[in-house]
């Protein structure tokens, strides 16, 4: 099956912006003065889409020879073009998909370009352009060349990816609630409002880009509970609208860190231990303990108490 996902995403353009409009408008008839869009942190949030698209055109110029390379070198399978092709590639990316977002959850490196995503306070249509241009440098393109491995060639892989993209805008949103059966097979929006939230019981869990049965599979599914309402954000909180420094501040926290740790170990902890390992680093410092040196390479409840003592401020993600 042949498609140019570009042009399809560029024709859905108007009805991203359409959904962001109904949505913008129904929230504040439906909850007014719950202020779950704002105009400093929506246009932060186009500016950021802006800059991983011109990334995102120069980086495949270099990533799709390396398919290339793999698919004429490698491949096991020569796949014909039609729906039976169109259906493995879907699964086998979709499948690949979970497990680079939970390694991004689980690796500081990744997650040092997947927390732009996570770090607004706010869930809506518009936090789904909310990317990072550092996805590249993180590698998350290496995550798909099993996919040329398999036997589907570099635009195809390009494509599915873009798909897989276009498809998760619409579950960013507050304004749509459970959908019954759905959620035992897809990823929706309470589904992906979990995978949003800071507390303590939903954090790094729902790793789901279209299919939720990767989560139920390997154990890290958990169902939205009205009783205890998502809080969006990460641990520590960014605090700026200003799209440069949304991009880069992990970036420079995790170089900051990897300069001031002790010990070959755990500098590459800095680099590559979970987001929790810095978050509790940052808090024994910040209480001036011993512990800050952190020789000893483990992290402490201080960590979880973190997450549970930012309850009502800006949402600031850790990698996922």
């Amino acid at each position: 099956m042949q498609f140019d996902a570009e042009l399809l995403l560029l024709a859905m353009a108007p009805v991203f912006l359409a959904c962001i409009g109904w949505e913008a408008w129904h929230l504040r008839r439906t909850l007014p003065g719950a202020q779950l869009y704002s105009w400093r942190d929506t246009l932060c949030n186009a500016a950021l889409a802006l800059m991983q698209q011109a990334a995102d055109k120069l980086a495949w110029l270099a990533i799709i020879p390396v398919y290339a390379f793999f698919y004429d070198h490698y491949r096991i399978y020569t796949w014909q073009a039609g729906w039976v092709s169109f259906a493995v590639l879907f699964i086998a990316q979709d499948l690949l998909y979970y497990v680079f977002h939970r390694c991004s959850h689980r690796v500081r490196w990744l997650w040092a370009a997947h927390v732009v995503h996570h770090s607004s306070e706010r869930m809506n249509f518009s936090t789904a352009f909310r990317q990072s241009l550092m996805y590249p440098v993180a590698g998350m393109w290496l995550f798909w060349t099993p996919l040329a491995v398999l036997g589907f060639p570099p635009k195809q892989i390009v494509a599915i990816v873009l798909i897989n993209l276009g498809f998760e805008f619409f579950v960013h949103t507050q304004a749509i609630g459970k959908l019954g059966w759905l959620e035992n097979v897809f990823n929706t929006p309470s589904i992906h409002r979990v995978h949003h939230a800071r507390n303590d019981r939903y954090i790094d869990r729902n790793y789901a880009g279209v299919l939720v049965i990767w989560d139920r599979l390997f154990g890290s599914y958990v169902e939205e509970d009205l009783r205890d309402a998502p809080v969006y954000g990460i641990v520590e909180p960014l605090h700026t609208y200003n799209p440069l420094k949304a991009t880069f501040h992990e970036w420079a926290s995790m170089a900051a860190d990897f300069a001031s740790v002790r010990g070959g170990r755990n500098k590459l902890r800095a680099l590559f231990a979970p987001p929790a390992w810095a978050a509790d680093y940052h808090a024994r410092r910040a209480a001036g303990s011993s512990g800050a040196r952190m020789d000893s390479g483990e992290y402490s409840s201080e960590a979880t108490r973190a997450k549970q003592d930012h309850t009502a401020a800006f949402q600031t993600p850790r990698r996922p």
